[in-house]
């Protein structure tokens, strides 16, 4: 194929230039070279691309015909190659990313605005969905990068770690102390006291940061008088600012509720581990210039808060 796009390129430069001394000029080769190359793909197509004269050179119809399509093709190279110097200069690219609507509210979005700005040609799309089926789309390819809390199922994925994250229970002082009044008199307000006699509010089944939880409550023996599963973190911290129950959240992302009294965290004897939360992709998407450029982007902002 090599050999052959090599004879299309002097046949289509000599067919512009109607002459062969002019296009040993611009392909920088000998005209003997030129020629022989016209008689070799003569050859190979068995019918005769040019009529020769004093006054250099025309195409014969089936030259024509060839010269057309050759000509399509070569015009086609020419716009592929100056599609991707725009690209190149531009900084024109795709980046996917899937998270979390909590994820992507909290640790996504307040950087996405400024990489915008500095990036304006990069396209953006976000998926909002379970940490679960961004493992999926990762595996399938169709996402470049997924900001997902680390598990062990990660042997599939590169891993870039973006910080911390801490489950913890909170409520309002009013529904501890309406609590406390329904106890029994002298009843020890303990922790475990407090979540057996609450209604305790958690994200829904399958949702990992759910499962985490669950394994935090089997193994310290917590129970809850009543249960309820709720969609999204917001709805969660809402909830609680509503006197509804105890709700389980990330402390990362209620520091204000906390810091004006709206909430209060509920202290156990046994806090929940933390979480790391990071960028998760492949080694194919690795070398992708727009997630190159977007976790460089991020660890240099991170690298500047700190």
């Amino acid at each position: 194929m090599e050999q052959n796009f090599n004879l299309y390129h002097i046949f289509y430069t000599v067919a512009k230039c109607q002459n062969i001394s002019g296009a040993a000029r611009e392909l920088y080769i000998s005209q003997p070279a030129i020629s022989k190359a016209i008689s070799r793909l003569e050859q190979n197509l068995e019918t005769t691309l040019f009529i020769r004269s004093s006054r250099g050179v025309r195409l014969t119809d089936a030259g024509e015909i060839l010269f057309r399509q050759v000509e399509s093709a070569f015009l086609s190279i020419s716009q592929g190659e100056e599609q991707l110097k725009k690209i190149q200069k531009l900084g024109i690219g795709h980046l996917s990313i899937g998270a979390s609507a909590t994820l992507c509210k909290y640790i996504l979005l307040p950087v996405m605005q400024k990489f915008i700005q500095e990036n304006p040609h990069i396209q953006i799309s976000i998926s909002c969905q379970s940490t679960w089926q961004t493992m999926e789309a990762l595996e399938n390819g169709t996402v470049d990068l997924g900001l997902i809390g680390e598990n062990d199922q990660m042997e599939k994925f590169l891993f870039h770690p973006v910080t911390e994250i801490e489950d913890i229970f909170v409520t309002t002082r009013s529904y501890l102390d309406h609590l406390k009044e329904r106890l029994p008199q002298n009843t020890r307000l303990s922790s475990k006291a407090v979540i057996n006699a609450s209604t305790l509010m958690l994200l829904n089944k399958g949702n990992i940061t759910r499962q985490y939880v669950d394994k935090y409550l089997s193994l310290e023996n917590l129970t809850a008088s009543r249960m309820v599963e709720v969609t999204s973190l917001d709805l969660l911290i809402e909830f609680a600012k509503i006197d509804l129950g105890i709700a389980c959240v990330i402390k990362n992302f209620v520091r204000n509720e906390l810091a004006d009294g709206r909430l209060v965290q509920l202290k156990m004897p046994v806090s929940i581990p933390k979480r790391t939360v990071g960028f998760a992709y492949s080694k194919q998407s690795v070398n992708l210039p727009a997630v190159e450029k977007f976790l460089s982007f991020y660890r240099h902002e991170n690298t500047e808060e700190t």
